[in-house]
This record gives structure tokens, sequence and C-alpha cells, in this order.
């Protein structure tokens, strides 16, 4: 039974572009996510507009993905991602021009927040079916592995990076080191070199797309029992990020620099989790992989709620970002091998939807919500009580279980 190994992808000039680019470009994301966190926090500190500005950002995804995945199965997505890189970049140097000037109000990073999510709701579907162009069928495990690596070794570095930044520049130039960043990826994109595009005759309207997507989803066991998974584990386990700010203030009394070393902390865990997910390959069934990380990552949300310690999160932070980057890049490349290439920029529109609409609209307005009313602890911990429920109920079910089997199925079939 072969390994798999993380770094195969990269021999492909394509994804090398791509993967350096995009990861260089994440450092800068994550710097503009934690200072606009924190600076949401320093200009309300309120709880409840913190989540606020997340749901702002994923709002437009809640409601343009499905369409936007019909338009990125009939478009070149190669081109439709540097597009899209490219008004990320405006968009970002606008906002570093308005903390810069001292204009910036909670308003503005709401505006600009939706701006970003409307952008997203084209791209990430888009940037996540192309990669398969990029590498090939075979690689696209590895690819999807290599990319959470990626993720989170910006998840590391960033924050640490806007940390310093801030302290040495102010917080409006983590916007603008962002704006900048995007300079590397559009350059490998620009560079990447793949054959004609040649579209694809349809017929039917965006309409008839959208629910013919659906219907695959509705209409595979498989396909809906992981989309069940990582509804309920982006709804309640994600907006735990959301609420960082107030947990790093209010119940740590940390800075700046001590939120983005929690936020480091995931992002080691998370890069830790790829790799190791990577690295064990189909040596362990995949469900079981996928199951045993749902449960670490519920039951570590319900201990962090109870951390008060700087040292403690720090650790638990680690574990967390673990059992949850398994979790999510797991239940993904399963969803990848399901899904016909017909169908991909749906599908994974319909995940984005989820995993950064559905997550950031409800999971981090609702969480926002409830830290407001009972404090962040009853957020958190809650949400993760009501994950743990969810898993020792789903991992038993017929449907599930489907999934393990198709997904032999079908890598048998190839």
């Amino acid at each position: 039974m072969a390994t798999l190994n993380p770094f195969r992808a990269l021999r492909h000039r394509n994804f090398l572009l791509f993967w350096s680019g995009q990861t260089l470009s994440l450092i800068g994301t994550w710097m503009q996510s934690m200072a606009e966190g924190w600076l949401a926090f320093a200009l309300t500190r309120n709880a409840f507009l913190v989540g606020l500005v997340a749901a702002a950002q994923s709002l437009p995804i809640l409601v343009l993905s499905l369409y936007a995945g019909v338009l990125v199965d009939r478009a070149n997505k190669l081109r439709l991602v540097t597009i899209c890189q490219t008004m990320f970049a405006i968009q970002s140097t606008a906002l570093w021009t308005l903390a810069w000037t001292n204009h910036i109000t909670i308003h503005w990073l709401v505006a600009m927040a939706t701006i970003n999510g409307m952008i997203s709701s084209i791209e990430i579907p888009a940037r996540q079916s192309l990669v398969i162009e990029l590498v090939g069928r075979d690689e696209l495990p590895g690819a999807i592995a290599l990319n959470s690596s990626g993720f989170n070794l910006a998840r590391i570095v960033g924050p640490a990076a806007a940390a310093i930044v801030i302290a040495k520049l102010g917080i409006a130039w983590c916007f603008g080191v962002n704006a900048i960043s995007y300079i590397a990826v559009l350059i490998g994109l620009l560079l990447i070199q793949l054959p004609a595009w040649v579209p694809s005759p349809h017929r039917a309207s965006p309409i008839e797309g959208i629910v013919e997507g659906v219907r695959f989803m509705r209409g595979t066991p498989a396909v809906a029992s992981l989309i069940g998974v990582v509804t309920v584990y982006s709804i309640f386990g994600v907006p735990y990020l959301t609420l960082m700010p107030v947990v790093a203030g209010e119940r740590l009394s940390l800075g700046a620099s001590g939120y983005g070393a929690l936020l480091a902390c995931v992002g080691v865990g998370g890069l830790a989790g790829a790799l190791t997910l990577a690295a064990i390959g189909d040596r362990l069934p995949r469900l079981l992989v996928l199951s045993r990380a749902s449960y670490a990552f519920s039951a570590l949300l319900i201990a962090f709620a109870f951390v008060r310690v700087p040292w403690h999160a720090y650790i638990v932070l680690l574990l967390i970002g673990f059992s949850m980057i398994i979790n999510s890049a797991q239940a993904n490349a399963m969803l990848q091998h399901l899904v016909p290439d017909e169908l991909r920029g749906r599908i994974m529109a319909a995940y984005s939807f989820i995993v950064v609409g559905l997550s950031q609209v409800a999971g981090s307005f609702v969480a926002g919500a409830v830290a407001r009313a009972f404090g962040v602890a009853w957020a958190i911990g809650g949400g993760g009580a009501l994950m743990l429920c969810y898993a020792l109920w789903a991992f038993r079910q017929t449907d599930v279980r489907t999934a393990q089997e198709s997904d032999r199925s079908v890598l048998v079939s190839r």
C-alpha cells in the first residue's frame, strides 16, 4: 500500500508556481485577517460586532456561491482565478488606504469584508477546481494535503508577522503587506501554462445547473453523508477562530502579540496535521481517520472553553489545529474522489457555501450572540458539545459508512 508523499505534486511546474504564489499571498491574507479581527475588537470592544465583521465577509458566499459554481464549471478556471486575485489586491489596497489615513470605522470594516466575500464566492470554487488541472487526478490527494500545509504555514507566519508589523509600523501596514503580497500570486498565475481552454457545451440554465448539482449531492448517499459532517463541524467548530480576539483580550488578558501567538499555535498544529495526513496515505481507512479527528476536535474545543492560562491555551490550540485540519482535509479529499469532473465546480461551491458561508454567517453570528449573552466559554464549549453529539450519532449511521466503501470503489475503478 503506497504512502502518499505530500511533496510529489510539486514535480508539476504549474502546481509549483500556483502553490508558491498562493502560500506567499496567504501570509499576507492571514496578516489582514488578524488585523481585521483585532481592529474590530479595538474599535468596539464588542464580541457581537467582531462576529459581525466575519459574518459580513461570508454572507455573499452564502448567497452567491451556488450560482458561482455553475459559472466555474462553464468558464476558464485559470482566467477566473487570476481576475479574482486582482480584485482581492484592489480591495486590500483600499483597506490599507482607509486605515493609513485614519478613516477606518467599523462600518468600513463591514463594507470591505462584504466586498471580499463577493469576490471569494467565485474565487474559492474556481481555485479548488483548478488544482486537478494542474496536477491530474492521481496527484490530487497530495496536492490537497500540500495546499493545507501551505495554508497552515501561512497561518503560523502571518499572525506572527502581523504582531511585529502592528508593534513596529501600525495596524495599517498589515493591510499594506497583504496588498503587496498579491504580486506573488499574480506572477505565478501568469506563468502557468495549460492547454487551450475549450468551452464545454451547455444548454441548461444556471438554475437548472444548480438543481443538477444539488440533486447529485442529495442523491448520492456517500456525498450527502460527508456534506452533513462538514456542515455541522463548520457551523459549530470554525467560529472559535472568530472569537479568538475576545478570548485573547478578555479571558487571557493578552495583547496583539499574544493574539498572534494563539493563531500561530493553531497554524503549527494544522501544518503538522496536514503533513501527517499526507504521510498516512491509504495505510488507515479514511473514514476511521475522519471519525477520530472529528471526536478529537470536538473534545478539544470543550477543553478550550475552560482554559484561562495562556500556556494552557497554546497547548490546546496546537491540538485543535492538528485535529481540525485532518477533519476538514480528509472530508475534502473524500468528496473530491467522489465528484465527477463536470460537477466539480458546483460541488466545491457547495463546499465553500458551507465551510466559509454557513460557518461564518450562521456560526459566527450565533457564536457572537451567545458569547455576548452568556460568555465566550459557552459559545465555544457549547459548539464543541453539539459537534461531539452529532459525531457519535453520524459515524454509526449506514450512509456515513457507505462513504468509505464508495471512496474505495472509486479508487479501485481508477
